[in-house]
């Protein structure tokens, strides 16, 4: 027997707080002076909002079967992803049976292939697919994690991304990832700033503390070799992000040219399993980091651990709280987990989709045990005291 058919997908949009991390106000380390592909124009330099990235808000998104039951999800995308969910996307969802999962994705994914691929559409989708698989949890009565097989270990453990590793050690973190605040516009100067931080983080933390440099697509391939080989001295693990994400050539050849033992890592801007087998098959990294939220939903994730675990990768999510906690709780191939600190000096654990999720799980001494992920679907409840605007009914 199936399970209660799906009635009504609708879409929403949030903005401010939590879910929408690009829109955190003046004084968070999230948003100061980070390099960026921008930062070669000094007028959107000091704040990545000066630019835009705050400018599409978050995108909520609730599949209703018709007994009621309601799944969900957040990402990125705002109302241009409203108006494709309500528009475009709900078509393959309405009057069917939630547990076709592969056929409603499949279904997605090549209607929107001739103005879509990548960006925002798969932004959009994703929040579909992960709202779809909310919901078969929730008809279920089970986890997310056992409807993909069941975990393979009974906690995760996290690294910390934000201004304070020295911080994040005490709280029992694993490791830190450090923005990085100066790019190649900023010259010597800038480069001299960056590596004087990592040495003082260093310094802070102990040798047997991982840091990581967070470069956010900002570098050339020159400038990112040239600050690999500086930091290594320094113990860095890894360089992520340096390059532009269709710069596959840039880097596979970032990768020959790191000192030996530092990784490089990329993939938050990646999408699908078409773009990661590129990443994998050109050997541009040693982990890749999809976005849960962005790079196609669970359904693609799945697809794309499996090519990485072919080419014997590593595949460590992007932050995305309970959406990739349950992921990657049930794989080999994803050891750790990425906590990205929202509290705005990085000197607490707070919840990472607040105030817009209820019930979302945060680390205890840098990990969460399974146990925490035994509610049903995602384990978690939409803050129904948050403004929710629905620009496109139907």
């Amino acid at each position: 027997m199936g399970l209660p058919k799906i009635v009504q997908v609708r879409a929403f949009v949030t903005r401010g707080g939590g879910a929408d991390y690009h829109d955190q106000k003046g004084g968070h380390w999230i948003d100061d002076h980070i390099a960026t592909p921008m930062s070669r124009y000094p007028e959107y330099r000091q704040s990545r909002r000066s630019f835009g990235i705050n400018v599409l808000g978050t995108l909520v998104v609730e599949i209703e079967a018709v007994d009621g039951t309601v799944g969900f999800a957040v990402t990125t995308g705002g109302e241009p992803a409203a108006y494709i969910v309500e528009k475009h996307l709900s078509r393959f969802l309405e009057g069917r049976d939630p547990s076709d999962i592969e056929t409603i994705w499949d279904q997605m994914y090549f209607s929107t292939q001739y103005y879509g691929r990548k960006g925002l559409v798969v932004n959009a989708l994703s929040g579909v697919d992960l709202a779809l698989w909310d919901l078969v949890g929730r008809l279920r009565g089970q986890p997310v994690h056992q409807l993909l097989g069941g975990a393979v270990r009974d906690e995760l453990v996290f690294y910390a991304t934000g201004a304070r590793p020295d911080l994040a050690k005490q709280m029992g973190f694993i490791g830190g990832k450090l923005p990085l605040h100066h790019g190649p516009a900023e010259g010597e100067a800038g480069f001299a700033k960056n590596l004087s931080l990592l040495a003082d983080m260093r310094e802070k933390v102990g040798d047997d503390f991982w840091l990581m440099y967070d470069c956010w697509m900002s570098l050339d391939l020159d400038y990112a070799t040239r600050l690999a080989h500086a930091c290594g001295e320094h113990g860095l693990k890894w360089i992520e992000e340096a390059l532009s994400p269709d710069d596959y050539w840039g880097y596979a050849a970032l990768k020959r040219q790191v000192p030996k033992g530092m990784l490089v890592t990329t993939g938050e801007h990646e999408a699908t399993r078409w773009g990661f087998r590129l990443l994998l098959e050109m050997e541009c990294c040693d982990i890749i980091q999809p976005d849960v939220g962005w790079c196609g939903g669970l359904t693609e994730l799945i697809k794309i651990s499996a090519l990485a675990d072919q080419h014997k990768k590593l595949v460590v999510p992007h932050g995305s709280s309970v959406y990739s906690y349950h992921f990657a709780v049930t794989r080999q191939n994803s050891p750790f987990s990425e906590f990205l600190m929202m509290a705005p000096k990085a000197d607490k654990v707070v919840p990472m989709f607040y105030p817009q999720l209820l019930g979302e799980p945060v680390p205890e001494n840098g990990r969460i045990k399974l146990s925490a992920l035994d509610k049903p679907g995602f384990g978690v409840e939409l803050n129904r005291d948050i403004e929710l605007h629905r620009p496109y009914p139907r």
